[in-house]
């Protein structure tokens, strides 16, 4: 015998679009989920501690032009950052938690985020504040364009060489290669271009090839579609 589903039946949220995630990322905050879970941690609290992870990140790296050790911390808080960006949105899907209220929460604050991180970085004294300031305007951007696709009927686009996880790599790489150069030679005020400036460079430079890339994309669906 079958029992038919009753029409007011609510089905449970997706979100709209879902950014991909390595597995061995993914794998590490398994036992996080249930622990949320079971402590009836409700994601939105997650994606707010996030936002303390970024502006934790943003205060080591302002300070690290006079304790450039802080570096170390600035870069490993913009992991912690995306690793909470990561945990709500699984919290919120293993919760049954998921809104659409819930994919606004999780979106802005990255957006937030990055502003924090770059101006962060933009104040260190480790380089050109423009670099800093130029990141977070491409990062802010390069996020823009990937919810156009969605924007106009389509689904968000990820692709590209410099998403968001990809900016926290190069902000990291380059942050420790700079503090192995201050350890190694020491700063000097004569440099006309630091490894800080260079970060941000290649950053920029990734953004423009993602935004590029993200808009050839989302013209390439619509005309399909037509």
């Amino acid at each position: 015998m079958t029992v038919e589903s009753q029409p007011n039946e609510q089905l449970e949220y997706q979100p709209a679009a879902r950014r991909p995630i390595a597995d061995l990322f993914r794998a590490t905050a398994h036992l996080a989920v249930r622990i949320c879970i079971r402590l009836g941690i409700h994601p939105d609290a997650v994606s707010y501690l996030s936002l303390v992870a970024s502006a934790a990140a943003a205060i080591c790296f302002w300070q690290a032009g006079s304790a450039p050790w802080l570096l170390i911390p600035a870069a490993g808080m913009c992991y912690v950052r995306l690793w909470l960006n990561m945990l709500d949105g699984m919290v919120a899907l293993a919760s049954g938690k998921a809104s659409p209220r819930g994919e606004i929460l999780n979106d802005l604050p990255d957006r937030i985020s990055d502003v924090l991180i770059f101006v962060g970085a933009a104040h260190s004294g480790l380089g050109n504040p423009f670099g800093g300031y130029w990141a977070a305007i491409f990062a802010l951007l390069t996020a823009y364009v990937g919810t156009l696709g969605q924007a106009v009927g389509g689904k968000r686009e990820f692709g590209g060489v410099m998403s968001k996880p990809w900016r926290m790599v190069a902000l990291h790489v380059g942050s420790w290669l700079l503090l192995a150069d201050l350890w190694l030679c020491g700063w000097t005020k004569d440099w006309k271009v630091s490894i800080l400036d260079w970060t941000h460079f290649c950053i920029i430079a990734g953004c423009v090839q993602t935004i590029i890339v993200r808009l050839l994309r989302i013209l390439s669906r619509l005309r399909l579609s037509q």
